[in-house]
């Protein structure tokens, strides 16, 4: 194998599929990169057996050829390169090495057979469509901040993806939703054509922070693929594939309350300031706030007894009866980033029951949060 490419465009390409790998591998194999030139030009691979991240890169192809190296490595000495440099990768098969030449530096990796390099055969997918970049990383934007790291409940370890037909909506809608339980987010957009029907499926809390990242064009078109058991997304010359979570999400719906009539609208960027400056005396273990509300009113309160209290009031529009409720403050802030327009809304019910907060846009996406005993 013989190989010229630029600087910049292997780098990019690394930059992609060296982020699946594994830092610490029992299998050697998977902590290398495959690199395939063929008449298409050079492509890039990288696997950890549940993610395959495939990228094809614009290069000179001297011989065709293919192998494996460490991807780290080979990211870390692309990266110290200088910018412009034009990079030579040339593989000589009986000595199992991997040359790498720009300008006057010169580096031989080991290298380890092709055919051990695992394929992440994908079988057939059953629905397909295509979307905005800027649609997608929406919908995941909105929502990963709220997947629970909570292993044993599996389940809980992703996006819930699917089609919904919620009343009052003239279409169908493509919804992501994500919980641990004491928080919940949901995002939704009107459904691509293609996506009717598509099984309700749980993306991987890695998957999705790999899809966050292939999303920056906001322009670009994606193709999303889906099976019960994969889903595919290739944006440009990118191509991921990933096993999905194999469990059944809860019935999320039960958790949306309905009922609450009790309605705050604070200004989103001063709540949020307040909630972080009184926070800053709370304990790192329980983090709660105390909200107390009166007419036009707010105090927002932390004590500690390891370092002191704090209060802060904010004007707020609220007409209900009074009422003093917990929250975690880092759950709120979250809750608060994502939100577009100027206005919160929070809809209360009592100190023990869920909250509704919601975009004063009126934005398709609404947050779940859990009280806290204060």
């Amino acid at each position: 194998m013989k190989v010229t490419v630029e600087r910049a465009e292997l780098l990019k390409s690394l930059s992609h599929v060296h982020r699946v790998v594994e830092r610490r591998n029992t299998i050697p194999i998977l902590a290398n990169v495959l690199i395939r030139a063929g008449k298409s030009g050079l492509e890039l691979k990288a696997t950890d057996l549940d993610l395959e991240v495939v990228e094809s890169v614009p290069a000179e192809i001297g011989q065709d050829g293919a192998t494996t190296v460490p991807a780290h490595v080979l990211y870390d000495i692309v990266r110290k390169l200088p910018e412009g440099a034009q990079v030579q990768l040339e593989e000589t098969g009986d000595r199992g090495t991997l040359a790498v030449r720009a300008s006057r530096a010169r580096f031989t990796l080991q290298t380890l057979p092709e055919g051990d390099f695992p394929d992440l055969a994908a079988g057939e997918f059953t629905h397909s469509f295509k979307l905005k970049a800027a649609e997608f990383r929406r919908l995941v934007d909105k929502t990963q901040f709220a997947i629970s790291t909570e292993e044993t409940r599996y389940y809980l370890n992703g996006i819930y993806l699917h089609v919904t037909e919620p009343a009052g909506k003239a279409k169908p809608m493509l919804r992501a939703v994500a919980t641990d339980g004491h928080r919940l987010a949901q995002a939704e957009l009107e459904a691509p054509d293609g996506a009717a029907g598509l099984p309700g499926v749980i993306v991987p809390r890695k998957t999705v922070a790999e899809i966050q990242k292939l999303l920056e064009d906001k322009d670009a078109e994606v193709t999303v693929s889906l099976s019960p058991s994969k889903i595919r997304v290739a944006v440009g010359q990118v191509v991921l594939t990933s096993k999905l979570i194999d469990g059944t999400f809860p019935d999320y719906g039960r958790v949306i309350p309905q009922g609450n009539d009790k309605i705050l609208m604070v200004d989103k960027g001063d709540f949020a300031a307040a909630v972080d400056r009184v926070s800053t005396v709370s304990s790192e273990r329980g983090r709660a706030v105390k909200l107390s509300l009166a007419e036009g009113k707010l105090t927002l309160s932390v004590t500690n007894p390891d370092s002191g209290s704090a209060t802060e009031e904010l004007e707020v529009d609220y007409s209900a009866e009074p009422l003093d409720i917990g929250f975690n403050s880092r759950y709120l802030l979250d809750i608060a980033a994502q939100l577009e327009g100027d206005t919160a809304e929070l809809k209360l019910a009592d100190p023990g029951s869920p909250t509704l907060v919601r975009d004063s846009t009126k934005s398709d996406a609404l947050y779940v949060l859990m009280p806290m005993r204060v």
